[in-house]
């Protein structure tokens, strides 16, 4: 229920989010391959403790291959679904460009000539 309420909001969003995408041999709940961000919605299984170890060994790996992962519990989801997607939107902005000094132009005297 809480990972279709939030796939509804990412795609009004049009923010390109994959669903239930898979990275090597793990399927991920949502997939944004542009800023290489992973989200998981974790129900209450997650929080057994071999549970726990695997989303240890599976973040890792995630990390490994150049992905961020953020985590949200599945009742945070369904209760304030307006802070995560703001969050989410944070996290998947692409880095801001960097800048470059002002150009002294074509007509600035560039040396001082004698």
């Amino acid at each position: 229920m809480a990972e279709r309420l939030l796939w509804q909001r990412l795609r009004l969003k049009r923010m390109n989010f994959r669903r239930q995408a898979p990275i090597g041999r793990f399927v991920v709940d949502f997939a944004h391959f542009e800023t290489r961000l992973v989200i998981e919605i974790d129900g209450y299984h997650h929080q057994r403790p071999e549970r726990q170890a695997q989303d240890r060994l599976r973040t890792l790996w995630l990390e490994t291959q150049g992905f961020r992962v953020i985590r949200f519990e599945e009742s945070r989801v369904r209760n304030d679904l307006d802070a995560v997607i703001e969050e989410i939107l944070v996290q998947a902005a692409p880095p801001p460009t960097p800048t470059l000094p002002p150009s002294r132009g074509k007509g600035a005297d560039r040396y001082d000539v004698r």
